[in-house]
């Protein structure tokens, strides 16, 4: 390993453990309810998200709601990669001029990236 290499891992743990006390001390505050100093400048924002998407916050999730919603969110994401890797010919920002990926490529590509495994 090089000298950069240990630098930026030295760099990423103290990085880590500086930060690991106020971001545990507000995960804690957010996950008991209290107000944060957040609320007043993006509460609007999750207010309006909550009411787009149809999120009561008082409300708990079944496990049966929740294994559903989880199961939706990977399919769209599922779907995204997918038309991410079919148009990546077409799309800005491709210095190495890189084509879309084929369609048979891609359905694995895709799923083994859902479902973190990996493609062999």
């Amino acid at each position: 390993m090089t000298a950069n290499g240990v630098l930026q891992l030295v760099f990423y743990v103290v990085v880590l453990l500086a930060l690991a006390k106020p971001l545990g001390a507000y995960m804690a505050r957010v996950y008991e309810g209290r107000r944060i100093a957040l609320d007043r400048v993006l509460g609007w924002l999750e207010r309006l998200i909550y009411r787009l998407a149809g999120v009561r916050a008082d409300e708990e999730m079944t496990w049966k709601t929740y294994a559903v919603t989880m199961l939706l969110f990977n399919l769209a994401g599922v779907l995204a990669v997918y038309a991410l890797q079919r148009v990546q010919g077409v799309l800005p920002l491709n210095p190495a001029g890189l084509g879309a990926v084929s369609p048979s490529a891609s359905p694995p590509t895709r799923t083994g990236r859902a479902t973190a495994a990996s493609p062999r």
